[in-house]
């Protein structure tokens, strides 16, 4: 199925930087291109909102890292990594994510969710028929929730050119 692209559409973008990390890491043995994704999820529409959610562990490549993301036009949010008695560890966005999407949603006419985890299916009906808007979702197939891909109005499966969006 063609989408048209209307130029006119306010777009927001929401990036689960650890899951396409991890994806780009397990599936490629490489690191992502996140300026091709933010080109490729803008498609010459009116970006109103780039937000990459990261977690921070006190490494000192992160930082650069972090500026890498700002200079190329998305804003951080950070949040540290959780570490639990007995060592285990924690760190997500997904209720961070979810409430801004929400939060912008009534600025926004396509919500672009840059994340294959399959915890979103739900914000992703919500932001479709409660708050109007239509939602495309990039991910790496072989790595993304297929509830994600049936839910969202259009996936964008970075496998496809997976070259163009990893480094």
């Amino acid at each position: 199925m063609v989408i048209r692209i209307n130029k006119e559409q306010r777009i927001g973008i929401f990036v689960d930087v650890q899951n396409m990390y991890y994806s780009a890491r397990n599936l490629y043995k490489a690191k992502v291109n996140f300026k091709s994704i933010l080109n490729e999820a803008v498609k010459g529409r009116s970006l109103i909102r780039a937000i990459a959610y990261v977690i921070e562990a006190q490494e000192l490549k992160e930082k650069s890292f972090f500026e890498a993301l700002e200079s190329i036009g998305f804003e951080i949010k950070a949040k540290e990594l959780q570490v639990f008695y007995g060592g285990m560890k924690k760190g997500d966005w997904d209720i961070g994510i979810a409430m801004d999407a929400i939060e912008l949603a009534p600025k926004l006419d396509v919500v672009v969710l840059i994340s294959g985890d399959g915890d979103f299916k739900e914000l992703i009906e919500h932001l479709q028929k409660a708050l109007g808007c239509r939602v495309e979702v990039m991910a790496f197939g072989r790595s993304a929730s297929i509830k994600l891909k049936e839910t969202a109005d259009q996936f964008i499966d970075l496998d496809a050119n997976f070259k163009k969006f990893l480094i």
